[in-house]
């Protein structure tokens, strides 16, 4: 818990590792996860660092590897389940590793190549196959329709040209192929604006789709015969042919000769049939082999690359026997750190071991917070305004609760709360699932990293629906209502019988009645727990929620700020600032307090003051707070005499805040020599005792009032306005919750009622899609969209209202050297 609420205590420590067993003791640090390595060679490019061989060859194992990847996942391997975590391998058995991957790319890539080669060999027979029925057909339709010149006069000019044409020389010539459907029209137009109409072309589509050998996708296919007079015009159509990427084939002279063609296809289809079936079974079978092992491979490389760079950041002693090494270590882990050299240099057998020692620095420590699964969300959100300065209190550890119970303010449903509880519960009981863990929608992986978040989100929903007493825009009648009805009958105010003299009774007269509290019976008490359920029946229902709720959120404001401010005083005494005691701490406590918190108390005051029988004595919170400002009462008197004293208290600590820090560090500055000294001598071993950090006390002759006035007084102005603003901005926990519990409610009476309204059996025939309705909406609007809302809302109060209050958030986040914190490229492309 000490980790949880303030950052873990740093050191910067030097390594010296041999030359021999640095490999090993990189290993082992990665393993841990202990260390965050300095980079002891910034002025040196990366293609000019030692390892930089080492690393290519890295590269390319992990080129090799995502080539087998991409090959195995076409084939539909699954890999092997499990978790598979290899340590580093040797350097000595790299090359082994690389041998085997250039072995394994060969082969695979030589049986690939053939069964592209076989299917496009196959492709291309069947494509013959299919033209040759076909342009069968065209010479057989021609055949059976064959006009006659008196039918058709106009051929008898073609016949005349043809004469002619075989007079000069000419003789007719075909080609035949095949062409993708999209292009058939073009392909026509353009053979008759070259050829001058000298072709004739016959196309017919083929019924089954053909892969098409550059992208693999089905597509489907035209088969077409062409008839042209002439060699020329033969060119042409060629050419044409070639910039439309036809498939061309030869067109049989006769008959005969087709029918031998067809048959020789028909034996050639088989034969690759069976050849390509075997090369696809070995294929698998060498992909099947790999899969067993690439996942191995892949962490193995990505370790060895990983450590080979972070070798690159050491730099040699003037030996070159030795590696030299900068870490931020967590003090408590210094011991680990010892042991995992130790381990790294046994591993190795080196007989020189390695060591580490602390060294002083004035560089800023990076922030480490130790977190777990259920506090490792709620740690990025505070982290998400920004990673808290070195040993500054961590807002996290009280976000556990605070955060889920103001998002549960404003989502308050008994009913919406247990679904998102029971959805949340389902992802932590499943969360170790391989499949649920490693998807690439973002959405679903930003959804299931939070799930502890939305199961506390759930678990508060429903703690403040039963207060509200509100599940689906309906009250629960558990404990029995604290109004009683009969008791306005039995005391005579209410009549249900029609009197003499032909008057009407009360509930006949009357379409709305007010149940007195002061008649006897008529209230017995306050509900057990939550809001009364008869309130849910009343007209004035909204009234009573709002002025509640509004009441609520100021009270949860004030609390939630001034606690904030509190936490501030564990920054200062931890930091030996004690003056910020007295000039920042105790003025910002009194301006807050002294102002709102009285109104808090207001609040409480009347509520336990005043009952529901003397309700209407009971005085009014707004004109009392201004009146106490404005410091006149206006014929109302002050709820207390001495409130006005409040106000002035307030006042005066305005001044101190903003001069008060500024004057005491001017007066400490030039106090004279011996006070001055004495405050940076004591600070001084302060810091050396605790972690030898940096020495924040300027030199002396370097201390700028200006610069510290200025910022005391933006901080005064943000501070005292910010009081205000804040506390009007916790009003949308109550604007959230009404918006909130009025969409419930329209969306029961619009919908939902629909469906119960009916009585008949055909309306439980119609309450089946209701609920279906009702059901969709509830999840997409009131879960999703307003629980969405509603976490905004929460965490713009955490940031701005709550954190500013004792948060700086400029430090620096502690990344350590671990193997499983280290992003997988083949993991981003969907490859594991």
């Amino acid at each position: 818990m000490g980790s949880l609420f303030r950052s873990e205590e740093m050191c910067l420590a030097q390594m010296f590792l041999q030359s021999g067993s640095a490999y090993d003791c990189i290993s082992e640090l990665g393993e841990m996860g202990l260390v965050e390595f300095r980079d002891l060679n910034p002025s040196v490019n990366l293609f000019q660092r030692k390892f930089v061989t080492e690393i290519k060859r890295c590269e390319e194992m992990e080129r090799i590897l995502g080539y087998l990847l991409r090959e195995i996942k076409r084939a539909d391997i699954p890999l092997p389940e499990g978790e598979v975590n290899p340590i580093a391998p040797q350097p000595k058995h790299v090359l082994v590793i690389m041998e085997q991957l250039q072995r394994l790319e060969v082969e695979l890539s030589e049986v690939t190549r053939n069964k592209e080669k076989l299917q496009k060999n196959l492709l291309e027979l069947t494509e013959y196959t299919h033209m040759l029925r076909i342009t069968r057909n065209f010479v057989h339709r021609s055949t059976e329709v064959s006009p006659t010149h008196e039918e058709f006069s106009f051929l008898e000019d073609s016949m005349m040209e043809y004469t002619s044409m075989q007079r000069l020389g000419a003789k007719l010539g075909f080609i035949s192929g095949l062409i993708q459907r999209v292009k058939i029209e073009a392909f026509e137009r353009m053979l008759w604006r070259v050829c001058k109409g000298y072709t004739i072309l016959s196309y017919s589509e083929i019924d089954e789709y053909l892969e098409d050998p550059d992208t693999g996708e089905p597509t489907k296919s035209v088969v077409f015969l062409i008839s042209y007079w002439g060699e020329q015009i033969g060119q042409k159509v060629k050419k044409i042919c070639d910039c439309y990427h036809c498939h061309v084939y030869p067109y049989p002279n006769s008959n005969e000769e087709r029918n031998d063609v067809v048959e020789g296809l028909r034996t050639r289809i088989q034969d690759l049939h069976t050849v390509l079936h075997r090369t696809e079974d070995y294929l698998r079978q060498v992909l099947n082999k790999a899969s067993e092992s690439v996942y191995t491979w892949v962490i193995q490389v990505k370790k060895m690359k990983s450590i080979y760079y972070i070798l690159n950041l050491c730099s040699f002693d003037v030996t070159n026997k030795c590696l030299i090494a900068e870490v931020w270590c967590p003090v408590n882990d210094l011991p680990t750190l010892r042991r995992a050299l130790e381990e790294g240099s046994r591993k190795s057998g080196a007989t020189v071991p390695s060591f580490v020692n602390r060294i002083p620095s004035n560089d800023t420590p990076p922030t480490l917070i130790r977190t777990n699964k259920f506090t490792s969300g709620f740690q990025s959100i505070v982290e998400a305004y920004g990673v808290g300065n070195y040993r500054e209190v961590n807002p996290a550890p009280y976000t556990v609760i605070t955060f889920p119970f103001l998002f549960a303010v404003m989502f308050g449903d008994l009913g919406h709360g247990m679904i998102m509880a029971l959805f949340a519960l389902w992802m932590v009981l499943y969360e170790d699932n391989r499949k649920l863990k490693r998807t690439r929608n973002e959405i679903w992986n930003t959804f299931f990293e939070g799930r502890y978040i939305i199961l506390m989100m759930g678990l508060f929903s429903v703690y403040t629906g039963l207060i509200y007493n509100d599940c689906f825009s309906k009250s629960l009648n558990i404990f029995g209502s604290g109004w009683n009805v009969s008791a306005m009958f039995k005391s005579g105010n209410w009549t249900w019988l029609v009197l003499y003299y032909n008057l009407d009774s009360t509930l006949r007269t009357n379409a709305f009645l007010t149940l007195d509290p002061i008649v006897p019976g008529v209230f017995k008490g306050p509900y057990p727990l939550g809001i009364d359920p008869i309130w849910n029946l009343a007209l004035n229902r909204l009234t009573f929620l709002n002025s509640y709720k509004m009441k609520m959120s100021v009270i949860v404001g004030i609390i939630h700020m001034s606690f904030g401010v509190i936490l501030g005083v564990f920054n200062h005494l931890h930091f030996r600032k004690k003056f910020n005691l007295y000039l920042v701490f105790l003025p910002e406590l009194l301006f807050l307090l002294c102002l709102f918190g009285y109104l808090v108390f207001m609040i409480i005051y009347k509520w336990l003051a005043f009952s529901a029988r003397d309700s209407q004595m009971a005085p009014s919170i707004l004109i009392h707070f201004i009146n106490m400002f404005l410091m006149q009462g206006d014929g109302v008197p002050p709820l207390f005499p001495g409130q006005v004293f409040l106000v002035v208290i307030a006042l005066l600590s305005v001044p101190v805040l903003l001069l008060g820090k500024p004057v005491y560090l001017y007066l400490l500055h030039n106090g004279g020599a011996n006070l001055m000294g004495m405050y940076r001598v004591r600070f001084c071993l302060f810091l050396t005792s605790r972690v030898m950090c940096v020495c924040i006390v300027c030199p002396y002759g370097s201390f700028d009032f200006g610069d510290v006035f200025l910022h005391q007084s933006i901080h005064t102005i943000e501070y005292c306005l910010g009081c205000i603003s804040n506390t009007a901005s916790y009003l949308r926990l109550w604007a959230l919750s009404l918006a909130h519990a009025q969409l419930s409610e329209v969306l029961w009476s619009m919908v939902m009622r629909v469906g119960l309204r009916m009585d008949t059996s055909l309306g439980i025939m119609f309450l089946v899609p209701v609920f279906g309705i009702f059901a969709v909406l509830t999840v997409s609007i009131l879960l999703v969209m307003e629980g969405l809302s509603a976490f905004l809302h929460a965490l713009r109060l955490h940031w701005v209202e709550f954190q500013n209050k004792f948060y700086s958030g400029t430090g620096i986040k502690f990344v350590p050297f671990a193997f499983s914190l280290l992003p997988s490229s083949f993991e981003h492309d969907g490859l594991l």
